[in-house]
């Protein structure tokens, strides 16, 4: 019988490496952004999709008004009240209170960066209605980043299913049409140059009519990609110094994401968005328990964000 082999896998041990280095840590240094996922049920299943959101997982389910509204009381009691707030997914237009979140949010003056794939939850007539009444009353505060994973009909329908890309690019045009403010969301699964992907961009969002600057990272966001199964390697204390990048940088710094799980009496506060299932990084109930320096000890923490530099905040 061959002997087994019992030893510590990587990211294991929140501390130290499996090569017996000190990991490295962030200290969280006040809210930038605090995203609220509505649920992970979605309108379609995308190819790799890091949450899994699909039409049958419900994992975390929706959020209501009341859910949300102890988060800001607790960002405003903090002084953070001018802070980003965002939602994300799934699709958060599936959720039923979203109009309503979206409006409580806007009036206590915070700014919102509001994710949607732009197809049919979106453009009900009821969401639009309530989306036109939101732009006319709080405008520029409110951006519709809207994800497209490639510029091409193609390789976005590859990902997201046939007939995607012309449902999200009727939406797309609505929103400009409407004078909302606008960004993108693409994926860098295809390996392309970054510059050919903004080039490309920017053809589309001329055909569309967008406001968009395909050169700005705030405007078009491309992602790193991260899949189950990855051997990126752990980040070191001396990780820092070596990549020349700054523990004050990433997004777990200044992101929390609030979720509830189904089954869960209530919502609690994860790291990031990256890791809305890991009950590693769940911190509690309350932002106060989540103001906690988050040990790299995840795969993502080094492939999405340290080496990829991702950051889903605007």
């Amino acid at each position: 019988m061959a002997d087994t082999d019992y030893s510590p896998q990587k990211f294991s041990d929140p501390f130290i490496t499996l090569k017996g280095e000190i990991r490295a840590s962030v200290a969280y240094t006040g809210t930038r952004t605090l995203w609220f996922n509505t649920g992970t049920l979605c309108n379609i299943q995308c190819v790799n999709c890091y949450i899994e959101s699909s039409p049958r997982n419900d994992r975390l389910v929706f959020l209501t008004l009341d859910d949300v509204k102890p988060y800001l009381d607790e960002l405003e009691a903090a002084g953070e009240g001018g802070c980003e707030i965002g939602f994300t997914g799934g699709e958060p237009f599936m959720a039923p209170q979203m109009i309503a979140i979206l409006d409580e949010t806007l009036s206590r003056g915070f700014t919102v960066l509001m994710l949607t794939n732009a197809m049919r939850p979106m453009m009900r007539p009821r969401l639009r209605g309530g989306l036109l009444a939101l732009t006319e009353r709080f405008g520029d505060r409110l951006t519709m980043r809207v994800s497209l994973d490639h510029f091409s009909a193609d390789l976005h329908d590859e990902a997201r299913g046939r007939g995607s890309f012309e449902k999200a690019a009727e939406g797309l045009a609505w929103l400009g049409e409407n004078g909302f403010n606008v960004a993108l969301a693409g994926r860098t699964i295809w390996g392309e140059d970054e510059d050919v992907s903004r080039a490309g961009y920017e053809a589309l969002i001329g055909t569309l009519g967008l406001g968009i600057d395909p050169s700005n990272p705030k405007q078009l966001v491309l992602f790193p990609e991260m899949k189950d199964g990855d051997e990126p390697p752990e980040i070191t204390v001396d990780c820092w110094g070596i990549l020349n990048v700054l523990p004050d940088d990433q997004m777990c710094a200044s992101q929390r994401m609030v979720v509830k799980r189904k089954g869960a009496e209530s919502a609690s506060v994860v790291a990031c968005t990256q890791l809305p299932y890991d009950e590693g990084f769940d911190f509690g109930r309350t932002l106060a328990e989540a103001r906690c320096d988050v040990q790299l000890n995840h795969p993502y923490c080094s492939s999405f964000c340290v080496l990829g530099g991702g950051s889903c905040s605007a």
